[in-house]
């Protein structure tokens, strides 16, 4: 806007026919974005974790204190130790209605897994002064609950409880509530309230867990399947003291044939099944690597961001030769949602493991870096940003060329 207004002007004319270039002009400002630059750095490296810290406590705390808040529309949100509650919509002026209220009640002795479960259609959060106790009145609902005999036999047939009711009433023990201090530090884990050395000791110890949890999953892998308990001394001895075999099956007995059979089948099932669950475990600890190591570059591609789009907005404004808020402000959010979006899904694809962290994080500025080059070399020489004479006069030279090869020129 400030070097737009300038060429509209005419002052950067003035300025040139002293002596005074583009880059002179621009020095006083490059100090600025300089300073601005570090103290991008200083936000994002000091300030930002602090406040992100305090904020993680302080809400934390209000949810401790009011459970109402911390119940959201259309999810699961923890009340207390053992229950995870699920309303579609709160009402009412102290949010104290419930509808199509979802409740999984842990049990402490088995933490987990959800062996009870309470739905209802209607609820209200009721508690009086003084009392330790927040009551959950539910109306017109039902409630299941699976039970768990010691005895394997019992346990395979799967019992389970289920009982209709139009009014029950879930007391929830406040006791720990009420003794919250709105001030106390908790121990909360957020990529964002980290310093960028605090990061990279984070970093090395989620990496070495990875790398860990891969290796002791392979090993552990391999001596379930069994092959670890063969030996080439005992497939030796097989083979010259018993006749050659097709399959392994002919070792055993047409009885005991299905037997090997179907436990070679529930080995397959179970490692598969564990392979799936580990590698949604790890797919897991791989996306909070991604968001720690994005964290870190963000914090450096911040201040060069600041350095990068000046070179991309002052040249550009001395170039369309406009000032105000009309065209130079058009032309800025452009550009600055192009930087925006580009950056948000290279995040994106690096929390998927789709793109590198480093290369997300850095792609967005990476590619202003040659248009911030381009248009200050454009801006020094007096160019615009297309010369429309020029590519004409080159795109009518060509096909002249081309008649008269032809010999059609007159």
């Amino acid at each position: 806007m400030v070097f737009g207004s300038f060429a509209e002007k005419y002052e950067f004319a003035a300025m040139k026919s002293t002596g005074i270039s583009l880059q002179r002009t621009m020095r006083s400002l490059m100090v600025f974005i300089g300073i601005l630059s570090l103290v991008a750095f200083f936000f994002a490296n000091n300030v930002i974790p602090y406040s992100e810290y305090k904020w993680q406590n302080l809400r934390r705390n209000l949810a401790q204190l009011s459970p109402s808040m911390v119940i959201s529309e259309g999810q699961f949100s923890q009340v207390g130790e053992n229950f995870n509650i699920k309303v579609a919509e709160k009402s009412g002026d102290r949010k104290q209605f419930l509808s199509d209220v979802i409740i999984h009640e842990k049990n402490p002795q088995k933490p987990s897994g959800n062996f009870k479960v309470t739905t209802a259609e209607d609820g209200e959060l009721v508690s009086e002064e003084g009392t330790n106790t927040l009551s959950l009145i539910l109306k017109n609902g039902n409630r299941y609950e699976e039970l768990q005999p010691t005895e394997f036999k019992k346990q395979q047939r799967e019992p389970f409880v289920k009982s209709t009711f139009k009014e029950y009433i879930v007391n929830i023990d406040l006791t720990e509530f009420n003794n919250t201090d709105i001030d106390k530090e908790n121990e909360v884990d957020n990529q964002n309230m980290y310093h960028a050395s605090e990061l990279v000791v984070e970093i090395d110890s989620l990496s070495d867990s990875y790398s860990k949890d891969i290796l002791a999953f392979s090993e552990n892998t391999y001596f379930r399947s069994g092959i670890a308990k063969f030996t080439d001394e005992k497939v030796v001895d097989t083979l010259t003291n018993k006749k050659k075999i097709e399959s392994a099956l002919e070792v055993f007995t047409n009885s005991r044939k299905e037997d090997v059979i179907e436990l070679a089948l529930n080995n397959v099932r179970g490692t598969i099944q564990a392979v799936e669950a580990k590698k949604s475990e790890m797919k897991s600890k791989l996306k909070r690597l991604n968001k720690y190591e994005i964290a870190l570059h963000e914090k450096y591609v911040l201040a060069f961001a600041c350095i990068i789009l000046f070179f991309v907005g002052a040249p550009l404004g001395a170039i369309i030769r406009k000032g105000g808020m009309g065209l130079p402000m058009v032309i800025a959010i452009l550009l600055f949602l192009t930087y925006h979006f580009i950056g948000i899904f290279a995040k994106n694809s690096a929390e998927d493991d789709t793109l590198h962290p480093f290369i997300a994080a850095w792609i967005s500025t990476a590619i202003m870096l040659p248009l911030s080059v381009w248009l200050t070399y454009r801006a020094t020489t007096d160019q615009g940003i297309f010369d429309i004479d020029s590519f004409a006069q080159r795109f009518t030279r060509f096909f002249k060329k081309k008649d008269d090869e032809n010999g059609t020129v007159k």
